[in-house]
């Protein structure tokens, strides 16, 4: 296993090794004291392990890398990922997962607020409570809460999947409760078992779009 430490490199100097290595090479981060931006733009099956908490947009555009954070992590944890895979064992702050177009994010704690806020085909499963105005305009993709959501849950949400284990505060603009079927018990089923997660499927509660803003209609002139 090769070892950084950022008390000892810069962070460009770490990240910069970080993005030149290739499969099936892993690295173990130490010391990363809340540090922005730490090992983002990620481009290969590496395996990188973070010993502490993070600060904004760890993880940010990964692609291909299994990340592990045995912490928390700050504001955008991450964003616009294509694929791979983070493990938060903490908790994340507000838009964890925006505009992520693939891969999994697993947050073991709960998130803040717009979690998944435009996401576009990533998978999110939070163990915890989720904050309010998550899956914001979610285009496609899946977010699953163990636990409990704030205030407008899918506020005008497209094709994104939501499912909720607990309470929701209350639903956004043009999100509503959709029907369990087995397809999508069998999805939810999947990625519980992926994540490790004890709970049956049978608990959950699915959200979608009503599709009534998908075109313009002056009696939902309110909604826009």
């Amino acid at each position: 296993m090769n070892k950084l430490d950022l008390e000892k490199i810069t962070l460009r100097e770490l990240n910069t090794k970080l993005q030149m290595s290739k499969s099936p090479e892993t690295w173990l981060i130490s010391n990363p004291k809340g540090a922005h931006a730490l090992a983002v733009g990620l481009d290969s099956s590496i395996k990188v392990k973070i010993e502490g908490s993070t600060g904004y947009y760890c993880a940010g555009m990964n692609k291909k890398a299994f990340i592990e954070v045995s912490g928390s992590v700050g504001p955008g944890a991450a964003e616009n990922m294509m694929s791979g895979k983070l493990v938060v064992h903490g908790n994340a702050s507000q838009y964890a997962g925006a505009t992520g177009h693939g891969g999994t994010l697993l947050i073991k704690g709960n998130a803040s607020s717009r979690c998944g806020i435009s996401m576009k085909g990533i998978d999110i499963v939070v163990k915890g409570d989720i904050g309010h105005m998550s899956a914001f305009m979610a285009q496609s993709g899946k977010l699953i809460v163990c636990g409990n959501v704030g205030d407008s849950l899918g506020d005008s949400i497209y094709e994104a999947q939501i499912f909720v284990r607990g309470s929701v505060k209350s639903l956004g603009a043009d999100c509503v409760e959709k029907e369990m079927s087995k397809k999508y018990t069998e999805i939810l089923e999947k990625l519980l078992s992926d994540a490790k997660l004890n709970f049956k499927p049978s608990k959950f509660r699915r959200y979608g779009s009503a599709r009534k803003l998908y075109n313009f209609d002056i009696a939902n002139a309110e909604e826009y």
